[in-house]
């Protein structure tokens, strides 16, 4: 089952951001679940959120792949929101 994980960054946190993508794009890698993944970006081009599509059994793998995320562990994000999606293009 895919689901959508969409974060918004805390305001002036894009320094927490730059200092754990190392750790949060290795937690991709050794997961395995990602299907698609990428930031959000500002006005000015700067990374401010993320859009992550993941492939697992249910809403609570996805809730616990996303509570172990690097990035939330380090308190980047403002705002979370996780809901059940379904790819009908691409």
């Amino acid at each position: 089952m895919r689901f959508a994980l969409m974060t918004k960054d805390k305001p002036g946190a894009l320094q927490v951001r730059k200092d754990n993508r190392a750790a949060h794009l290795a937690y991709i890698e050794e997961t395995g679940v990602v299907e698609m993944a990428g930031p959000v970006l500002d006005d000015d081009g700067q990374m401010c959120g993320s859009l992550i599509v993941l492939e697992v059994a249910d809403m609570t793998a996805a809730q616990e792949w996303a509570e172990n995320d690097p990035y939330a562990m380090a308190g980047l994000f403002e705002d979370v929101t996780l809901r059940a999606w379904n790819k009908v293009i691409g």
